[in-house]
């Protein structure tokens, strides 16, 4: 179904693969329709706010049938680009590359690591996950003879925007960028900046908040134990 409006807000496009997995592990129960009343009790959102969402792409629901599950994770998934394949190569080996290498290597789902480069001698020649380490200095003909879709950057701060001009000049579409830093790209080049120290600190501020709650709550209980206390004596 064609797009409904061309301009989606960033918190509905992050919102799609979370509404995709609920989906997948729906069709594996072997559901074959739902509510947004019903997808609203699982996931946690409003119903509202669902059909809002799938609203942006036309709509997707049946009024008095719902959704169908498997059209639906059909829908979502080519929104989301994933009813094709892509070739990704990795840049930097050391303890971050070596870990997303090792999640890739079990959660490709479409996402295929080519290769992966590095300016180390030390680690040029070995390898990770059944690929031998590359040459950064092959990066570019390589990405062009493979037609390498998605770059993806584990190196340091000090190299990150170095390391996306080269992916941006070899014809990646997209880069998945794990520096510490924001890099900036053609206006062509899709960039997903992934930081993770932002993650902690988002979960170090809700168990802070969570503390906060707690804490009012339990001074309020304390409060109305009081008052009822003072009731109770002036009627002795």
């Amino acid at each position: 179904m064609g797009r409904k409006n061309d301009k989606i807000s960033n918190a509905v496009i992050k919102r799609l693969p979370r509404y995709r997995r609920y989906l997948i592990e729906l069709d594996r129960k072997g559901v074959e329709k739902i509510s947004s009343k019903e997808l609203s009790e699982l996931i946690g959102y409003t119903a509202s706010q669902i059909r809002q969402d799938f609203n942006n792409f036309g709509g997707f629901g049946q009024q008095g049938y719902g959704y169908s599950v498997k059209g639906l994770y059909d829908e979502i998934s080519a929104i989301l680009g994933l009813d094709k394949a892509y070739k990704m190569v990795m840049l930097g080996a050391g303890n971050l590359g070596q870990a997303i290498t090792k999640y890739l290597a079990s959660h490709k789902e479409g996402f295929q690591l080519s290769a992966i480069f590095e300016v180390s001698p030390e680690l040029i020649g070995t390898e990770l996950e059944g690929l031998t380490i590359r040459d950064y200095d092959d990066i570019v003909d390589y990405i062009e003879q493979e037609g390498i879709d998605i770059g993806i950057i584990c190196v340091g701060s000090s190299n990150a925007q170095a390391a996306a001009d080269k992916l941006c000049f070899a014809g990646v579409r997209g880069i998945w960028n794990f520096s510490t830093v924001e890099i900036e790209v053609p206006v062509h080049v899709a960039v997903e900046n992934v930081q993770l120290t932002d993650s902690l600190h988002t979960l170090a501020y809700h168990m802070n908040d969570y503390s906060k709650q707690e804490a009012a709550a339990k001074e309020s209980a304390a409060k109305k134990e009081v008052i009822e206390g003072r009731g109770k004596s002036k009627k002795k």
